[in-house]
């Protein structure tokens, strides 16, 4: 049975902060709360307590409530955790123990633990909720369901909800999913498939709990509440640099198995910190209450965010991490895990209005207080000659500051050499009672400053945040890949890296220290706590080695000095030809191979003649350019955009003419040759990037296709054996005009493939890689030690 309480003492809160409120949650109702993993530490901890506040201020507003811890435990053994997970939670301040002892017996009778485990399970819940719904006679408002559980059970409890759990007809159903959503990009994109499959996107709340801290939550109102003192200095001309930064000071103890995988770049900076540094970088929204503005404002600073490489991070693991990993995963004494529990990155956003400030993510486990904040520290434009200590020669500098720390509060402050701020909203309060703290370089008497009225959870918050139907405060889909898109090829490229080993808490001294220099950073000192031995030894026995293969020149070197040595050789072509022509004709392949040269290209080569450059497409798939599967999306992702390149010296592949795709009587292709014929000097480019498939593809030039078909013709349609079919490509006829062909080979997949090659002779539509071979021009092979020695 339901207990329906209406309790008179207790006041509907006002929801907290400005934002778009379903009109779902307005219908009053019943509401079924379901905590999945509803006896673990997280439900412990943070959920229970957030919803036994969310049921003390919505019991008087028209809703009813149940709430069902669900586990994979039986009943019985389950029932007195969960019970005294419920004893545990606390009524705010303002209640009276007369009251709050009333709201706790209530919410002790409204609550039930079932076993959740089998789909059969989740169909009795379903039929629990409908009788009790019937024998009271209560109409159904909405179904809430929290996953508190590993993200690879995501996908089959979201499937057992789809298919028997949802509400009736007009009642609404959230499904909350705790992170980490995904490993990288691509499991962040099967997740996404996964779930799509049985939830709709406006059904998921995926939460981030810093977007429920209450100043992190407040940054957007105070750069909207404080426009007209911000918008003159909230740039390049301005601002010195950002600092985004959380530091614990606990290890990972017990906590091993998992973290060991994710480690502190996935745990921490590809949400957490990046969320914050998207609100602080964000073109601010004309309607803060408009969740669509928000998210496609944030999707803005993304796609103009410059690539991260190796040269974009640097790494760290506290001393006793590694014994922790040998004991809690059983490993031996000499094994070494490179997972990273500090991590300093250094990102730029490429818009005119942050050029060239250096935005610094840092966090690390052990480290010597627990303290979160992000900092805007501005360029000082006044030389105080004699009064140094005057106010005008103090940092100027405003600190979001999210708690703990020596402050030991959340607050906002802004040094009183920049403005007074405006207070937010009525909600929080101007700080004139200090105590004697030194904050970021400043005392706190040099600041002004302002903290929320009354201090909350954020589990509390994003909690009414979902009941309330507001994702605001939530990542969408398309949010997340676009983060895991930014963050992957970083990660990517450190994987194999060493961490330096640091003692942890006030012994790191000065060790973690970073030096900002151009668009790198590095530790200020060079002090190594690794021993050869621990590195393998192979790794830098072999520099950059020139040889022949296939009779061809051939490069190569490890990874990252094959790309480097790529990069130089392109930009030296370039030179070359823009002094002998004054232009210089580049031909790129898509897939994922070049994407670390484009990063390089982009990062590095800042005096590459880009402006006497243009761009070609070596091929393309038929789907819009503007979709990720698009060769020249990619391109335009990672490289152009990053560049100062004329828009009118990129040359897309047009294959979408006439609102069709591909389709050969629009003459896709004739129109490209007529472009390269009319611009390129004898239809021969300077320089030609390939990339080559497993199967030993080229361009998009496979086996079997009968290349020696297409004759003289520069450009073709061609078909692929695998999604999607129909490509645009150069000929061979195009590519061996070219002054320079380089073949890029990396991996160890490619080890047996170029084995193969080694051996083979030229059969191009059996190995259509071998169909290269410039008539004037040079070819050279790019071959990374991974490629060619397995």
């Amino acid at each position: 049975m339901f207990v329906t309480v209406l309790l008179l003492l207790v006041t509907l809160c006002a929801q907290g902060g400005k934002g778009e409120e379903s009109a779902e949650a307005q219908r009053p109702g019943h509401v079924s709360v379901v905590i999945v993993g509803g006896t673990g530490d997280l439900a412990k901890k943070y959920l229970w307590q957030g919803f036994f506040e969310l049921y003390a201020n919505q019991v008087s507003g028209g809703n009813t409530f149940s709430f069902y811890a669900g586990g994979l435990s039986p009943a019985d053994a389950a029932k007195p955790v969960f019970f005294e997970i419920l004893k545990a939670v606390s009524c705010s301040k303002d209640a009276s123990p007369e009251r709050c002892a009333l709201l706790k017996e209530q919410f002790l009778r409204l609550a039930q633990y079932r076993q959740l485990k089998t789909l059969e399970d989740y169909q009795d819940l379903a039929k629990h909720i409908k009788q009790e719904l019937q024998q009271e006679g209560i109409t159904e408002a909405g179904r809430l369901f929290y996953l508190s559980v590993p993200a690879f059970a995501y996908a089959d409890i979201a499937d057992k909800i789809n298919n028997s759990c949802r509400p009736s007809s007009g009642a609404w159903l959230r499904v909350v999913l705790e992170k980490p959503f995904g490993h990288d990009y691509r499991s962040a994109q099967v997740l996404a498939s996964q779930l799509g499959s049985s939830l709709k996107d406006d059904e998921m709340y995926r939460i981030d709990h810093y977007l429920g801290k209450q100043v992190v939550a407040n940054i957007l109102p105070f750069r909207v509440e404080n426009k007209k003192y911000l918008d003159p200095i909230w740039n390049k001309h301005h601002i010195e640099r950002v600092e985004i930064v959380m530091k614990e000071t606990l290890d990972v103890k017990g906590r091993i198995p998992f973290y060991d995988q994710y480690g502190v770049i996935r745990d921490v900076l590809q949400n957490h910190l990046t969320e914050v540094m998207t609100l602080l970088t964000m073109r601010l929204p004309m309607n803060l209450s408009s969740s669509e503005e928000v998210l496609q404002n944030k999707l803005q600073i993304f796609s103009s965010l410059l690539p991260l490489g190796k040269n974009q991070a640097v790494i760290g693991q506290y001393q006793a991490y590694k014994t922790a990993v040998q004991q809690e995963m059983n490993k031996t004494k000499d094994h070494v895990s490179l997972t990273p529990t500090f991590a300093a990155v250094l990102a730029h956003i490429d818009e005119a209005r942050y050029e060239g400030v250096p935005i610094l993510l840092i966090s690390g486990k052990m480290l010597d207080e627990r303290v979160g904040y992000a900092r805007i520290l501005f360029k000082n434009d006044i030389f105080c000659l004699q009064n140094h200590n005057s106010v005008y020669c103090k940092p100027k500098q405003i600190v979001f500051y999210f708690g703990h720390g020596k402050l030991q509060y959340p607050a906002i402050l802004v040094s009183k050499n920049l403005f007074k701020p405006v207070l937010i909203n009525d909600e929080w309060k101007e700080v004139t009672d200090h105590k004697d703290v030194n904050i970021l370089g400043l005392h706190i008497s040099d600041y002004y400053v302002q903290t929320p009225r009354e201090q909350k959870e954020a589990y509390s918050e994003l909690i009414s945040h979902i009941f309330a139907g507001r994702k605001n405060s939530f990542i969408s889909a398309e949010h997340l890949l676009a983060s895991w898109g930014f963050w992957t090829p970083l990660l990517s490229s450190i994987a194999t890296s060493f961490p330096r080993i640091y003692p942890g808490g006030a012994d790191n001294g000065d060790l973690l220290d970073v030096r900002v220099k151009g668009k790198e950073i590095s530790f200020s000192n060079e002090v190594v706590l690794i021993s050869p031995d621990q590195m393998g030894g192979s790794a830098n026995d072999f520099q950059v080695m020139q040889g022949k293969f296939r009779s061809a020149d051939m490069v190569s070197a490890w990874a990252e000095e094959l790309v480097e040595r790529l990069a130089e050789d392109i930009q030296e072509a370039a030179e070359a030809a823009v002094r002998e022509a004054g232009v210089f004709h580049l031909a790129l392949s898509g897939g994922s191979t070049p994407l670390a040269l484009f990063h390089r290209l982009a990062l590095h080569h800042f005096s590459f003649p880009w402006r006497d450059t243009h761009v070609w497409m070596v091929d393309e798939r038929c789907v819009p350019l503007t979709e990720l599967e698009s060769n020249f999306h990619s391109l335009h992702n990672h490289l152009l955009q990053h560049v100062r390149i004329p828009y009118y010296n990129i040359h897309p592949m047009p294959v979408q003419l006439n609102q069709r795709l591909c389709v050969e009587e629009d003459g896709g292709a004739l129109l490209y040759e007529k472009e390269v014929s009319k611009l390129v000097n004898g239809s021969s480019f300077h320089f030609v990037l390939l990339g080559v498939g497993y199967d030993s593809h080229t361009a998009s030039l496979f086996p079997g296709s009968k290349v020696d078909q297409l004759g003289e013709s520069l450009v073709a349609l061609t078909e692929s054996p695998v999604k999607p079919h129909q490509r645009m490509s150069l000929t061979f006829s195009a590519i061996n005009r070219a002054r320079t062909v380089a073949l890029l080979v990396m991996g160890k997949g490619k080890h047996e493939l170029v084995t193969q090659l080694s051996r083979v002779k030229d059969n191009p539509d059996k190995w259509p890689v071998t169909g290269v071979k410039p008539a004037d021009g040079r070819l050279v092979w790019y071959i990374d030690y991974d490629a060619l020695l397995g």
